[in-house]
């Protein structure tokens, strides 16, 4: 499955959590993730596929359960992350919009701005 979208800029909150809790999601992903994702707003909204990979509030000792969902982004190793409360459409982003981490900052590697086109293969 291929999801198409844009860039657009983000909060900035993720990069905080991504580096707080950076143990956890290498143990579930294998991947040292960047502190940040990428923003991506799609035409369609993207509902988590049932057994994904969770990241629970209480195996960090928090109360945010984070959704992962391996993919990739011009064949870098990635996983889409959302949080229950966007899951459920309670958060900062609508379900239109994925934030995807990897190992690299995608908008500096591959020179993205707002705007851009990119496919998620997942």
């Amino acid at each position: 499955m291929i999801l198409c979208g844009r860039v657009v800029s983000g909060f900035g909150n993720f990069a905080y959590w991504i580096e707080k809790l950076g143990e956890h999601y290498r143990r579930k992903t294998g991947l040292r993730l960047f502190p940040g994702t990428l923003n991506v707003e799609l035409e369609e909204e993207y509902r988590i596929p049932p057994g994904a990979l969770r990241l629970e509030g209480v195996e960090y000792g928090g109360d945010v359960t984070i959704h992962i969902v391996p993919c990739r982004v011009f064949e870098e190793r990635a996983v889409i992350l959302r949080t229950d409360s966007n899951e459920r459409g309670e958060g900062a982003h609508p379900k239109t919009v994925v934030e995807v981490a990897c190992e690299v900052k995608l908008r500096e590697k591959y020179g993205l701005r707002d705007g851009d086109l990119v496919q998620i293969e997942l």
